[in-house]
């Protein structure tokens, strides 16, 4: 039995309620990947190699996840 009182939605309808997940596992990953290679740079300029790569990649997963949380959170209400 149809819980919506007969209504279809369109894809249009459903491509509205979820299209702010699209991009979410492609910004988390462009986010931890720009940061990486900011690491990767900076330990290059200043031969502290590993260190600043492993910070940044930090930086960035914690970065992204935050953003990712916020995302879904903030579509929830």
């Amino acid at each position: 039995m149809n819980q919506n009182n007969g209504e279809k939605k369109s894809s249009g309808s459903y491509l509205k309620d979820y299209a702010p997940y699209f991009g979410l596992g492609i910004q988390l990953a462009v986010t931890v990947a720009a940061l990486a290679f900011l690491g990767i740079w900076l330990d290059q300029k200043f031969d502290s190699s590993p260190w600043l790569t492993i910070v940044c990649s930090f930086f960035g997963v914690f970065a992204g996840l935050y953003n990712f949380i916020k995302t879904v959170i903030k579509s929830g209400k």
